[in-house]
């Protein structure tokens, strides 16, 4: 409850005052939340870590009591306590809005396997380690006073249990793993340990027999939580299907569809406090009943909505009141051993019984480590709990401060730990997998051209059409890689990933109609990525294309070009499309680089169905005319009309020739008897 005597007693200017330093202390919360999140973002840590840690900073642990106290005093705390609750709200209801339970869709078995494993192990673990602190002289204080044995046992076993859903999303999303196998199985398992996890911390809370403050409900309340879920479930959820459809017809977020968003939040959570379990659960049900279906692009806006909200403001505010009740200073040396005893069950238990579940479904072993390393993560979802069992009386101060240190450790070890068990390398190969694989093994040639942002990429494919010279079956595959921007923090919304790569291929669809017009299917493959140029070395190494197709200055072409076994072609950038009723012109040279572009030209003169110049001394164009009949081209003498003057013509020009048009680099294969086969052959090395 709000305490409003602060600003009773101090009428005028008193009250003024009083208002004035909650805002200042906002203020504060908010820099040093942000700079410590950014300070350990730069070395690969989540970011929600620096802002737990500068909550934690803020507090008696590091300013000690007397100064934590003057700088936020206890009667202002009351007004922080009650904004912290609303970022909960706002955050559990995003935990539920990312939760999509078509991420376990054909990994059924291994997702329920780890889950089912990694929650029993680290559950019955931390039932035994309550037990231990019970009975043992030197732990025996580390139990609540007036709690009993197995509210306290079972909610041990429930902390140890948990994995946090959003910043596992997040570090798979940073190290660009949610496109690999490991990274899909991971978010299933997650998605499948969340449900699974979030109610059994539910009937921990039932059992514990304590209710939600409101004595006019009898305690059978707790009962109406089974029928509110099935209402939710099924009346409430087809219900909110009308969110979608009026996005739809509106085409973007109005007050209207973000009000009923807001509204059903707050009456979730104020329901589910009212039935005795606690607010978070209503926020996370109405989040995971929002439509997932064909409404992505509501699910993001929505998100970035609240995030200038719950992530900027009202988050940190939370991490500083969960920081003003860890007292590190008050551990002692009686504290250590079970502080580590807390640390072995809950990262041995997480990773032996993901390990475990793992392999008993036939999971590699590196990749069952990998599992077992990213189920650990803790993190925010932990602190929440651990929040819940404090104010339910089921966790002592000084435990308390011991398992948000446990929540640390285990989200700041997992990227470290996660580099050895599956090294950027082996993501950035097995991405490449993934990409091949949904391709597909239809086609026999395959031409990959690396498109860029604010270029004509219809030229690049008109010169992949050339470079297939007929061959079928065969298609171009355009690579659409852009870099990732910040690291994604919680609150931020796994969609936006996805958002950007649906603008990357609506993007390309263009070249997609461009294609087919030239009678060659185009595929896209766009995605954002934290090393672009890494990622297309590992891309050309999978699809082992038969020509590679780029800008001159594209960043990525040198590496990627040294890396390919198949002809390059570079086309200046700047150069405009033609016309399609333009010539095409070689630019002749004595060398296989000029064989090579007299190829390219004539297949481009026959894709677009236009007439072929050759141009140089007569030597040259003497040899030129020579290769493309050796290669089983018929070439006439009769002059043909090349179009209007206007036109601007394909000039093919090898590398060996200054020109600013477009460069072949390729060496020739011996002679085909039929032009549809021929191939541009091996690149020329430097």
């Amino acid at each position: 409850m709000l305490d409003h005597t602060v600003l009773a007693a101090s009428p005028g200017t008193g009250a003024v005052l009083d208002f004035a330093v909650v805002l200042a202390l906002l203020a504060l919360i908010i820099v040093v939340a942000r700079a410590a999140g950014m300070l350990v973002a730069k070395v690969g840590v989540p970011p929600v870590v620096g802002e737990i840690a500068a909550g934690v900073m803020l507090g008696p642990s590091l300013l000690g009591m007397e100064l934590s106290g003057d700088l936020f005093p206890v009667d202002q705390r009351s007004f922080l306590e009650v904004l912290a609750s609303l970022g909960l709200v706002l955050f559990m209801f995003v935990v539920g809005l990312e939760l999509d339970i078509s991420l376990v869709k054909g990994r059924e078995k291994v997702a329920g396997a780890v889950s089912v494993s990694s929650i029993f192990l680290p559950f019955t673990l931390g039932i035994g380690l309550a037990y231990l602190f019970i009975n043992t002289d030197a732990t025996e204080a580390l139990k609540p006073a007036g709690a009993d044995f197995w509210p306290f046992a079972l909610f041990m076993g429930a902390a140890m249990s948990i994995t946090a859903f959003p910043v596992l999303a997040r570090i798979l999303t940073d190290r660009r793993m949610q496109r690999t196998e490991t990274g899909g199985l991971a978010l299933a398992c997650a998605a499948t340990d969340d449900i699974i996890a979030w109610t059994l911390l539910a009937v921990v809370l039932a059992i514990a027999g304590v209710d939600g403050g409101h004595g006019h409900l009898p305690s059978w309340a707790i009962y109406l939580a089974v029928p509110f879920v099935l209402l939710a479930i099924f009346v409430v959820r087809p219900a909110l299907g009308g969110l979608t459809k009026a996005y739809h017809r509106a085409g973007e977020l109005t007050p209207a569809i973000l009000t009923v968003v807001l509204v059903g939040m707050l009456l979730f959570a104020a329901a589910t406090e009212v039935i005795g379990i606690h607010y978070i659960f209503g926020a996370f049900l109405f989040g995971a009943i929002i439509p997932h279906e064909q409404a992505a692009a509501l699910r993001h806006e929505i998100l970035v909505r609240l995030e200038q909200i719950s992530v900027l403001l009202l988050l940190p505010v939370f991490f500083l009141v969960s920081g003003l009740k860890v007292n590190i200073r008050g551990l002692g040396v009686e504290h250590v051993l079970p502080l580590l005893a807390i640390l072995a069950v809950a990262i041995i238990g997480k990773y032996v019984g993901a390990y475990v579940g793992a392999r008993l479904q036939k999971v590699p072993a590196w990749q069952a480590s990998a599992l077992g390393l990213l189920m650990n993560t803790r993190g925010l979802t932990e602190l929440i709990i651990l929040n819940v069992g404090l104010e339910k009386g089921l966790l002592s101060e000084e435990l308390f401060t011991m398992m948000v240190l446990m929540a640390l450790v285990t989200t700041v070890m997992t990227g470290p730990l996660l580099g050895f068990a599956y090294p950027q390398r082996r993501v950035a190969r097995d991405i490449a997998e993934a990409e091949r694989a949904a391709l597909g093994e239809e086609a026999v040639d395959r031409i990959l051209v690396l498109a860029r942002d604010g270029q004509d990429n219809r030229l690049l494919v008109d010169l992949a059409v050339g470079a297939l010279g007929g061959a079928r079956p065969a298609e171009i595959v355009i690579a659409d890689l852009t870099p990732q921007g910040r690291p994604l923090e919680v609150g931020t919304g796994m969609s936006l990933d996805l958002a950007e790569m649906a603008a990357a291929m609506e993007r390309q669809q263009v070249l997609v109609h461009y294609g087919e017009e030239r009678g060659v299917p185009v595929r896209v493959i766009a995605h954002p990525s934290a090393d672009v140029e890494q990622d297309l070395v590992e891309l050309v190494g999978v699809l082992q294309p038969q020509g590679l197709v780029a800008w001159s200055d594209d960043p990525s072409l040198d590496a990627v070009a040294a890396a390919n076994e198949s002809p390059v072609v570079v086309a200046t950038a700047g150069t405009p499309l033609p016309d399609d009723d333009a010539p095409v012109v070689v630019h002749a040279t004595n060398d296989t680089d000029g064989d090579a572009a007299a190829v390219l030209g004539a297949r481009l003169a026959l894709a677009r169905g236009t007439t072929l110049e050759v141009r140089g001394d007569g030597r040259r164009v003497n040899a030129a005319r020579a290769a493309l009949q050796a290669r089983g081209l018929a070439l006439t003498d009769t002059p043909t009309d090349p179009g209007p003057l206007a036109a601007t013509p394909i000039e093919v020009t090898p590398m060996s020739a200054a020109s600013t048009g477009i460069r072949v680099r390729a060496e020739l294969d011996a002679a085909p008897t039929d032009f549809s086969t021929v191939s541009l052959g091996e690149p020329a090395r430097a």
